[in-house]
């Protein structure tokens, strides 16, 4: 992977697609890839589910002047990434969020806005500003080009991607971050499901009967590949999360390593860890079916999702 993998360090416009819908295999990086098994199960005894949908924010400027933000560049959306937020949310206007989180960085609060202000059911819901959302931390190169961190790599002898410049965050300190958040979104959910199944008395009304059509907009084109049937039991909540290029990558590794989340049949591991456009959308069902103690199983439905991107053309 080289630095032009450029999402990874908070620079790189998103590729603006044209063309047909889900169903078709995008060829380029960062393209999606989805598919999905039956939904099954919510909050009953020691088992509980929740849909978790992770969006990048829109372009800025300096994402297309490929100049490095991290935290300490804080640059509004451009005129593309307002469009492209806009277009995020009309094809997520008729999910029903019960949750919305995003990294307390101005591209993705507004990010977060034109989703959300698209919204038909969860226009007026509050969002939770958390820090452990940010961007990885790079340091003295923040407001650089990428091409100075590249000739720094270099000269450490090192890989881009991995190079940690001087007062920036290693890796393994971002996905601590990644897996921090995780952990206390899962502990807030199962709090949630609890206290919902003592008030009901365990009454299946406390889960989100819903179908994965409902969860996520797949597409007419996918719909016949997945169970998108009505009244599928089982969410106990669906969350949406607005966050960064190099934080995403970092969460979905520990999801993929450590967790051993299970892919899509036509989603090759490397294509998850390759570039996501800007308001790029992944879609995950988080399972606890063996004890609250025991780590959760993660399930991609998609990764990568782009396809509200297509015929969006870039604002010159």
């Amino acid at each position: 992977m080289t630095c032009e993998a450029a999402w990874a360090y908070g620079g790189g416009a998103g590729r603006l697609l044209g063309g047909s819908g889900v169903g078709e295999v995008a060829r380029s990086a960062g393209a999606a890839r989805s598919g999905a098994g039956p939904l099954t199960g919510c909050s009953s005894g020691n088992m509980a589910r929740f849909a978790l949908t992770v969006v990048r924010h829109g372009e800025t400027r300096f994402n297309k002047e490929k100049i490095i933000q991290g935290q300490g560049v804080d640059v509004p959306l451009s005129e593309t990434g307002f469009r492209q937020a806009a277009a995020a949310g009309i094809f997520l206007n008729n999910v029903k969020f019960t949750h919305a989180f995003s990294s307390d960085l101005m591209r993705t609060k507004q990010t977060m806005h034109g989703i959300l202000e698209k919204s038909k059911v969860c226009k007026d819901m509050t969002v939770k500003y958390d820090s452990r959302l940010r961007e990885r931390k790079y340091g003295v190169v923040e407001g650089k080009a990428l091409s100075e961190m590249r000739a720094m790599a270099k000269a450490a002898r090192e890989e881009c991607p991995v190079f940690t410049p001087p007062g920036g965050e290693t890796l393994d300190q971002v996905k601590m971050r990644g897996i921090d958040f995780f952990e206390f979104l899962c502990q807030l959910i199962l709090k949630e499901a609890d206290q919902k199944e003592q008030f009901s008395q365990g009454s299946p009304g406390n889960c989100l009967e819903t179908s994965l059509a409902e969860i996520f907009p797949l597409g007419k084109n996918r719909s016949s590949e997945v169970n998108s049937d009505s009244g599928v039991p089982g969410l106990a909540a669906s969350v949406l999360v607005v966050s960064h290029g190099a934080y995403m990558r970092s969460l979905f590794d520990y999801f993929l390593t450590d967790l051993k989340c299970s892919l899509p049949a036509t989603l090759r591991r490397s294509e998850v860890m390759s570039v996501t456009p800007n308001t790029g959308m992944s879609l995950f069902i988080i399972n606890f079916e063996e004890g609250r103690e025991v780590k959760p199983t993660v399930q991609c439905i998609c990764m990568n999702l782009q396809d509200h991107l297509n015929g969006l053309t870039e604002t010159r």
